[in-house]
């Protein structure tokens, strides 16, 4: 068994960010990290949305990101810290990240006392630190050479040993010796202590982070370095800091660092003494209050996660984020001395400016935007309409005024004020379960998945398709039969007309400020329009059924009559070029003169069958005419005519298609594998298959001919343009686009209902959009977010998703959520009630109100407390239909269905909940099994009766008439009883905790926590579980899937896929041992099952799995594995059904392994396997890199296989699309 893995959706989630100009332009971008994918965003200042200009795989693990620039430069480089054990410098150049140096300093792995965790580049662009975790920092030097390429230093050793570091940054100290921060703690006295009381001193310890400034002194010699040396200077500071922000020096500001602890932000300088301000806390009515015996809850102390400075002409700001969201404006007062020079900081002053969802990174533009990168859910733009310094409602605090260990002051949020969002991008993370179902009836199937953390969780439905943006829709007079857009002269930036066609009549609207009808365009309105297109440089041409209709911008118009007792059938156009099909299959061309006039050639073409459909090609740039006309016939054949003088209306080549040609476009687009333009014919067949063909722009043959089922309906196409190129709209079942973007070709489907005819649509407001037909309405539509894989639709939620369970009768989900340190119901009514009594009001004599959880989070208790409920809601509307508040602390955590052998005549609804669970150190007071009835057809639960257990029930699965049950470490099989569930069996013999479960027959698999697979058996004749094999590498499972009866696939905690079988002989032979001796009797070593399962698959994807399913996802395709994890990506691996291939694409991946080493310096072998040696999987993502190459190492690369460059990439495209998409 090979697999081949594809990612369909790369990671939502944002690790780090940063802005720089990267380009070399003036404008401002924005580079992101995501995880394993270095990306380069902008933001439209017209309209605010963020649009992707390159994205790259960096196959490692990016752990830090950093821009520099040199002085002098006019564009940022980038350094990337990764688990590859060495600092790489990028530099983006025409469309992509080239590496300029990459410099070994450690072992690969994401270590803690290896560099990478943490990167400060100097603000002079004169040095960079990269640091561990612990003990470990480098310094490199940064300088130009003689022509002025950028160099890059050995290491230069900064080490500290028996120290953990929390944070590094520069310090701007203009042209002086460069300078860096850190914030580090010494456990050294600790690790000595074996009795651990050293240990415990330093945790209780009030002061216990060390701040150093560490300070790189250059010497320097006619212009080279020839001695670099370092000193320390160190600082107590307040404890547990966290996070440090530079403070613009020289001119713009006082120089330092902002250093953010629990609780206060300090300002610190080397040279001065330190200014502190507390971090102001919520009012919230939910805050813990004293408990019934009195014991106070322990205090919550804010801190800072993000920051972003922003400089302004005579001053600076600094925006940073608390954990709960809460953004805070600070600026300071500082002292100026009499020469000008900035001083000692006098003030500090801290405001409330907005909440906004808790961030990863907080980037604010020049330009007035705010990026918000957010740690769980969609990133979000914002534009700032106000700097909140006219916000009178909000109070402003100053260190000044704030005695020491006085209480912290309080601020009352509210929602936005100063910002205004106008772009969201969308992020599945966390997404911690999908599943795969087809509930709407489409081609392929639709991915439902829970998403989110707390009161921004989401239940998200994911089709595949691009989102479309309605801009604007109109009825018209009928249903029309076709439609164009038409410009008025050549020079027009924008469309001009919209021409549209219904049986008996033919429409013309003006596009303007609105969309108009008009009478006065010489436009034919009594009969219908058959093709309708701009001619010459200001001309319009009609052809309608009886002739040709020609326009010129005076209004005066030529006409050319169908012959009679003929008429027009089928009609194509371009700007220099007519030609026509008469009823008895005529083929008729005309050709434009210099002088403006029409001309027919006078030859026509008489064709052996019916024409169906025909188009011409466009002219090419520089050339008088197109050079071919194809034609679609009834005999099932597309013939592609000359146009050429010499040559005109003779058959150039012909292609034999499995169905009719319903309609066909030729195109001119870049050609990914070989970046030079070619003329494509595409063709839409009437048995619901698109097909695209290459034709030669010489001879006019067809080659490399690639097909994709589209829909049960005839394929009609239409030219548009998308992505700044020509593009092809694909109307059947439902609507699809093909285009090239970034270096690819793609045939993506629309989230669009059902299409009848379109055009392109070119205006102001939408330059690249659709005019489309639905009906007897006018659609308007803009389709921009070309880099997503799938339209997310979402459904808001309350707590944390746990599991769902998909109710098929009704095709309504039952959701289970639960959130950790939250307060349940009867919590929250007794805090209520005990402020009431407390007279907590707030200063204006008012009760607080509580915040609105699903904006401002939820609020926060003590660990142990749990809130949880169980939701039905329907995929379709996005409502919930009904709801249950766990009470209690009590929270659900496994769901299944079952059909009990006692109660056959209907399914019951089993959920598993702990009661009183803390997670460290682990402790619970138990469980229950909830049984439930469906209700009012699956729209809502009754209580059957519930069942007490000692233990966590994290697995739940029908087994024959009965309900398995995995509770820690026991698996149980339990009856429905008339009060209760009933015990029937249990078995001890597994090793942790089951966290899934999986029969077949009498064999049971059973996932464990940490322990990697168990197969089991149930044992009839004496009712007993026996495990007889397990997997002999121990693995910390969070999900698997079964594949076979011997075969499971699984994924980890550490982010590896694996497939293990078990060897078809021994499965044979438990399987005929009706005794059940040999599984009951064999023992195998270290107390382990007697037989062990073989390793098939193993693949590092670099993020934690959380699903796996076995699913089909094309209409008539292969089943294959779809994954994804935690971090947001989707993936799949697709199993080779021929040697041929696997050889192929083993051979292909090994060859792009030498040519496009990865970007991060992480060895791409090694990568893969980074626990374990990867093994019989090819990696997809990789070998597509291939039509990124230069065309020099493409065909060298192609002839190395074997193959030409067109049969690599067919290759490549074949196997993604006959499978996925």
């Amino acid at each position: 068994m090979h697999f081949y893995n594809l990612t369909l959706q790369s990671t939502s989630a944002i690790t780090a960010s940063c802005v720089g100009n990267f380009t070399g332009t003036k404008r401002q971008e924005i580079l992101v990290a995501r995880n394993t994918t270095i990306e380069l965003l902008q933001i439209d200042t017209t309209t605010g949305s963020l649009q992707t200009v390159a994205s790259s795989q960096v196959f490692g693990i990016i752990r830090s990101i950093q821009p520099f620039r040199l002085t002098g430069s006019s564009k940022d480089f980038i350094v990337i810290g990764s688990d590859s054990g060495r600092i790489v410098v990028l530099e983006y150049n025409e469309g992509k990240f080239n590496k300029l140096h990459q410099e070994t300093f450690g072992k690969s792995g994401c270590r803690r006392g290896v560099p990478g965790q943490y990167l400060a580049s100097d603000p002079k662009g004169r040095a960079v630190m990269i640091g561990a975790m612990e003990k470990q920092k480098f310094v490199y030097v940064l300088n130009r050479d003689a022509n002025s390429k950028l160099t890059i230093s050995s290491p230069l050793e900064a080490h500290k040993s028996h120290t953990v570091c929390a944070h590094i940054v520069p310090i701007d100290v203009g042209f002086e010796n460069p300078i860096f921060a850190s914030i580090e703690v010494d456990f050294g006295e600790s690790d000595t202590d074996h009795t651990g009381k050293a240990f415990e001193n330093l945790e209780q310890a009030s002061d216990y982070c060390i701040f150093i400034f560490e300070k790189v002194q250059f010497l320097f010699f006619l212009g080279l370095t020839v001695e670099v040396n370092f000193s320390r200077i160190g600082s107590w500071i307040e404890s547990c800091g966290k996070k440090m922000e530079c403070i613009p020096g020289g001119n713009d500001g006082p120089s330092g660092v902002l250093v953010c602890s629990e609780g206060y932000i300090s300002w610190f300088h080397p040279e001065y003494q330190s200014v502190k301000i507390p971090i102001p806390k919520r009012k919230n009515p939910l805050d813990p209050v004293p408990y019934p015996n009195g014991e106070l809850p322990p205090e919550r102390k804010t801190i800072v996660i993000s920051s972003a400075v922003h400089r302004l002409k005579k001053s600076f700001f600094i925006l940073v984020q608390t954990e709960l969201g809460d953004v805070f404006k600070l600026t300071m007062d500082y002292l100026t001395g009499v020469d000008g020079v900035i001083g000692q900081v006098a003030n500090i002053r801290l405001k409330y400016f907005e909440t906004l969802p808790p961030a990863t990174g907080l980037n604010l533009l020049k330009s007035g935007f705010l990026f918000v990168a957010s740690e769980f859910g969609n990133h979000q733009v914002y534009q700032v309409e106000n700097l909140g310094d006219d916000d009178d409602e909000q109070p402003e605090f100053q260190s000044i005024e704030i005695e020491e260990n006085s209480p912290y002051p309080e601020i009352t949020p509210r929602k936005l004020r100063n910002l205004a969002l106008v772009d969201e991008v969308n992020s599945l993370s966390p997404l911690i379960d999908a599943t795969v179902a087809n509930l709407t009836g489409d081609d392929s199937p639709q991915i439902y998945a829970l998403c989110g953390k707390g009161a921004r969780s989401t239940f998200r439905i994911l089709r595949h398709g691009l989102e479309v943006a309605e801009m604007a829709s109109a009825e018209l007079p009928g249903s029309p039969t076709a439609i164009w857009t038409v410009r008025g002269s050549v020079e027009d930036e924008y469309d001009s007309f919209i021409i549209i066609s219904f049986i008996n009549a033919t429409l013309v609207l003006s596009i303007g400020d609105s969309i108009e009808e008009v009478f006065d365009t010489g436009i034919l309105d009594k009969t219908p329009t058959l093709s309708a297109g701009q001619l010459g440089d200001d001309a319009l041409v009609q052809i309608y059924p009886n002739g040709i209709r020609h326009i010129r911008a005076d209004r005066r118009v030529s006409e050319w009559k169908a012959p009679q007792g003929k008429t027009i059938i089928q009609g194509s156009s371009n700007y220099k070029q007519v030609a026509i099909a008469l009823s008895d299959g005529e083929i008729v061309y005309f050709e434009l003169d210099n002088a403006g006039n029409l001309n027919e050639f006078q030859d026509r073409k008489e064709m052996n069958a019916g024409v169906t459909c025909m188009a011409m090609s466009p002219i090419p740039e520089g050339r008088q005419r197109a050079r071919f006309l194809a034609i679609g016939c009834d005999d099932n054949t597309v013939r592609v005519l000359s146009l050429d003088p010499n040559s005109c209306l003779e058959s150039v080549s012909m292609q034999a298609l499995s169905a009719q040609a319903e309609s066909l476009v030729m195109v001119e687009m870049v050609d990914p594998t070989t970046t030079v333009t070619s003329l494509y014919l595409n063709m839409g067949l009437a048995n619901g298959v698109f097909l695209r063909t290459t034709v030669d722009n010489v001879t006019g043959l067809l080659t490399d001919s690639r097909l994709k089922f589209l829909g049960a309906k005839p394929v009609k196409l239409f030219p548009v343009q998308i992505a700044g190129g020509p593009a092809v709209l694909a109307l059947s079942t439902r609507p699809w686009l093909s285009f090239n973007y970034q270096s690819r070709s793609k045939l993506v489907p629309l989230s669009y209902e059902s299409l009848e005819f379109g055009a392109k649509f070119c205006s102001e407001p939408c330059p690249e959009g659709i005019a489309a037909v639905v009906g007897n309405t006018l659609r308007i539509l803009n389709v921009d977010k070309l880099q997503n894989v799938f339209n997310q639709v979402s459904i808001p939620l309350d707590y944390t998703p746990k599991r769902f369970l998909l109710h098929e009768e009704s095709s309504n989900f039952v959701v289970l959520e639960a959130e950790n340190c939250t307060p349940c119901q009867s919590e929250k009514v007794r805090i209520l009630t005990t402020r009431a009594q407390m007279e907590m009001d707030t200063d204006d004599g008012s009760m607080l109100e509580e915040l609105d959880a699903a904006y401002f989070g939820l609020p926060k208790a003590a660990p142990g407390n749990w809130a949880s409920c169980i939701r039905i809601l329907s995929p379709f509307s996005g409502e919930t239909l009904w709801k249950h508040e766990l009470d209690d602390n009590e929270a659900a955590v496994s769901i299944t269905q079952c059909l009990f052998a006692s109660h056959a005549h209907e399914k019951l609804l089993i959920v598993g909940t702990m009661k009183n669970m803390i997670l460290n150190p682990k402790s619970h007071s138990g469980g229950c099994l909830w049984v439930y009835k469906f209700k009012e057809e699956g729209s809502r639960l009754e209580l059957y009766h519930k069942t007490d257990i000692d233990g966590v029930p994290l697995a739940l699965l029908p087994f024959q008439g009965k309900l398995l049950v995995g509770v820690g470490s026991v698996l149980r099989i339990y009856e429905l009883g008339k009060k209760k569930l009933l015990r029937k069996c249990e078995s001890k013999a597994f090793p942790h905790n089951i966290i899934k479960l999986h029969t077949q027959g009498d064999r049971i698999m059973a996932s464990d926590a940490s322990e990697s697979v168990q197969f089991a058996q149930y044992r009839h004749f004496d009712n007993r579980i026996v495990i007889f094999a397990d997997d002999p590498t121990p693995r910390w499972m969070t999900c698997s899937a079964l594949l076979d009866y011997d075969t499971v696939a699984g994924g980890d905690k550490f982010g590896n896929i694996f497939v293990n079988r078990l060897d078809a002989e021994i499965s044979k032979a438990i399987v005929e041992d009706t005794t059940g001796n040999t599984a009951m009797y064999d023992r195998g070593f270290l107390q382990g099952a007697p037989h062990k399962l073989s390793s098939v698959v193993s693949y590092f994807v670099g993020e934690s799995i959380s699903s796996v399913n076995k699913v089909a996802l094309v209409p008539g395709g292969r089943e294959l594995l779809l994954y994804t994890t935690l971090l947001g990506t989707v993936g799949i691996m697709i199993v080779f059904n021929s040697k041929e291939d696997i050889e192929f694409f083993q051979l292909l991946e090994m060859a792009l392994r030498q040519e496009i080493p990865p970007l991060a310096g992480r060895n791409h072998l090694l990568y893969r396997g980074f626990f374990a040696p990867v093994h019989n999987v090819v990696d997809g993502d990789l070998c597509e890199m291939f039509n990124t190459l230069p065309n020099e190492k493409k065909r060298s690369l192609a002839e190395s296989l074997d193959r030409t460059v067109s049969e690599v990439a067919k290759k490549l495209d074949d196997i993604r699309s006959r499978v996925a998409f």
